[in-house]
């Protein structure tokens, strides 16, 4: 693939300048298989639909078709689990987590990530990732019921945060 290169200008990048390298939604790192596309995740609620609202430019149209989205301040009425499960951007800086390159966080990066935007700092959001996993474990762990039947019902009711969280890191507990 020839490289195709993208700036970026939004309320929170001015003139910044990435290439995309790979085809959207290949040659993906072995150990990073998330469940969900960028895509898909905005369009089951993520985030409150708050995220992203001022960056659509810089990818593709049908990813905003039927996303759930709220300019200016979270409804978590938005979100797949109806529940905020985020913290604010503050925290992750505070935290050291949010780099210049993707200031609003892991999910910026995985949509640069998805799009063919290879970088320095991909094994670091790779293992962020695959650390977040241990709350997939966690609400399993709880949700386990004797029946199939009850086991489905549970899942529908259990650790909705949780389960939500997960959903932003393109876990699948549906």
């Amino acid at each position: 693939m020839k490289p195709v290169r993208i700036i970026v200008n939004d309320k929170m990048q001015k003139n910044y300048i990435y290439e995309l390298t790979e085809e959207p939604g290949t040659h993906f790192a072995p150990e990073f298989k998330p469940a969900f596309t960028p895509f898909e995740m905005l369009e089951l609620g993520v985030f409150g639909g708050c995220y992203m609202t001022d960056c659509q430019n810089e990818f593709p149209a049908f990813w905003f078709a039927k996303a759930k989205l709220s300019p200016g301040h979270p409804d978590p009425s938005l979100n797949y689990f109806h529940v905020l499960a985020s913290m604010p951007l503050s925290f992750w800086r505070e935290k050291g987590w949010i780099r210049d390159q993707d200031p609003r966080g892991w999910f910026q990066w995985y949509c640069r990530y998805y799009q063919g935007r290879r970088s320095p700092d991909d094994a670091r959001q790779i293992k962020r990732w695959i650390a977040f996993k241990r709350h997939d474990a966690q609400w399993r762990k709880y949700a386990a019921s004797p029946s199939y039947a009850e086991e489905q019902a549970l899942r529908k009711i259990c650790h909705p945060v949780q389960r939500q969280a997960l959903l932003q890191w393109a876990y699948n507990t549906l």
